[in-house]
């Protein structure tokens, strides 16, 4: 027996090898489907089936395309109802792969076809459990992506009656494979392992510790930010099909010349900056977006970026097609291109130019140590906030700025520093107010990982 998680940190998804005696599975597949076909012909194994947990909200999966090329059977479990061919597997079944068992656990709640695989090795002994986003580290899936369909309280009921009925119940020693890991939106503060066992969930996992339905249904439910938009479509992608990648992909990665590029943008295309934030903040193309690839790059443009907006790619050289297939992964296929020879041809042909101020931390320090200083615009998530802020900050997670009134309370009169934890999400926060006619803003380089160590006005955590 062969397991492998295969981390998409782009993603913050899990997706899942297992193999035994030449027969392999495949679990939530991404949507590229080369890996899964070397692995393969590298290993020497036949990939027998291709199981999803549920209707992926955050990226269009693979399975599809994977199945086409491999013959491998699609499997989701009960309530799947899809516009392809697949298997629907009951609450119970079994699936045999070489010399061991996947025995499928209906757990219902994060979706209402949300499926858990338990594996059970060649011994008879049940090994492990493929959670999907069911069960996290330290969190459970969030149950309210149905768009209205049923309310997330009812599915936090069903949540609540999978976890007690279903997995709480497996051994404590049983090994946990989720679907995601650490920023992921897919949950509300999930932690930063991306695998752990039972045991330790039942013992550290506050859905797990929760015995009473009333109060688990309250705190599950309780402060959820708005899912990103870009959700309901890739689910609706997963349930209905999709284009396949390769075709998507000799359509989107085409250079485009720096004047046709300025006419697009000119007509309403969005420049998509993908550079790193000091490549970015040295010169851009003005009103673009910085989602840096050094980021959790796709998660952002899915929660900041219309899944329906024309883009324009501007990449650092060699990564264009890495930036565009990327997107392609979360089902953003309005691509006209990427710009023929990056900021540079931009620049050689004397089209405008914006920069961005940026300041070190213990400049901000010395700042906020003076008599008067700036505004402080803080752009991380109310848990980050709540750990710890600078007094007197004002308080906006980036999430928000999908919104068209996301940034209304930021007073456009008021000079700002902005910062996050390390300084990635404070570029994108400064990219997007400068869009909407914000122009005295000065990033903080290194977030509030290095503001947290110096001395200045703080508000701390045992005064929240």
């Amino acid at each position: 027996m062969y397991i492998e998680q295969l981390y998409t940190n782009c993603l913050a998804e899990a997706a899942y090898w297992i193999e035994s005696d030449g027969e392999a599975v495949v679990i939530d597949p991404i949507r590229e489907t080369t890996p899964y076909i070397n692995k393969a012909k590298e290993r020497g194994v036949t990939i027998k089936y291709i199981f999803e947990t549920h209707f992926h909200a955050d990226f269009v999966s693979g399975h599809i395309d994977l199945s086409k090329q491999t013959g491998a059977e699609i499997v989701f479990g009960p309530g799947a109802d899809t516009k392809y061919h697949i298997h629907q597997a009951t609450d119970g079944e079994t699936f045999q792969v070489g010399k061991i068992t996947f025995r499928v656990l209906h757990t219902p709640g994060h979706t209402p076809e949300s499926t858990c695989y338990l594996l059970i090795d060649e011994n008879g002994k049940e090994h492990a459990v493929f959670t999907g986003d069911t069960l996290f580290v330290g969190d459970v899936g969030r149950p309210d992506l149905l768009d209205g369909k049923m309310s997330k309280e009812e599915l936090a009921g069903m949540l609540f009656d999978s976890l007690n009925n279903k997995l709480k119940k497996l051994s404590d020693d049983v090994l946990m494979y989720p679907a995601h890991g650490p920023g992921s939106s897919c949950g509300k503060n999930i932690g930063k392992e991306t695998w752990s066992t039972i045991g330790q969930q039942k013992a550290s996992n506050y859905a797990m510790k929760i015995t009473d339905r009333g109060e688990f249904i309250a705190t599950v439910t309780d402060g959820l930010s708005a899912p990103p938009q870009y959700f309901f479509k890739d689910a609706m992608i997963n349930k209905n099909g999709y284009e396949n990648i390769d075709q998507v992909l000799a359509r989107n990665v085409v250079p485009v010349s720096s004047l046709a590029a300025k006419e697009a943008v000119e007509s309403g295309a969005l420049v998509l900056d993908t550079r790193t934030a000091d490549e970015f903040e040295k010169g851009f193309i003005p009103g673009s977006t910085f989602i840096g690839l050094d980021g959790t790059y796709a998660v952002w443009v899915g929660t900041l970026i219309d899944i329906n907006t024309k883009l324009l790619i501007v990449a650092s050289a060699g990564k264009e097609n890495e930036a565009i297939l990327r997107l392609a992964r979360v089902g953003y296929e309005n691509v006209i291109g990427y710009l023929e020879g990056g900021i540079d041809s931009w620049k050689k042909a004397n089209f405008p130019i914006d920069t961005m101020k940026s300041v070190n931390p213990d400049e901000f320090a010395a700042a906020m140590n003076s008599s008067s200083h700036d505004a402080v615009l803080d752009v991380r998530r109310p848990g980050e906030w709540n750990n710890g802020h600078a007094q007197g900050a004002e308080h906006v997670c980036l999430s928000n700025f999908g919104k068209p009134d996301g940034t209304d309370t930021v007073d456009k009169d008021k000079p700002y520093y902005v910062h996050c934890a390390g300084g990635y999400r404070s570029v994108i926060a400064i990219s997007i107010l400068k869009q909407r006619g914000y122009t005295n803003l000065v990033n903080v380089r290194g977030g509030w990982r290095e503001l947290e160590k110096l001395e200045f006005p703080k508000v701390l955590p045992e005064l929240v």
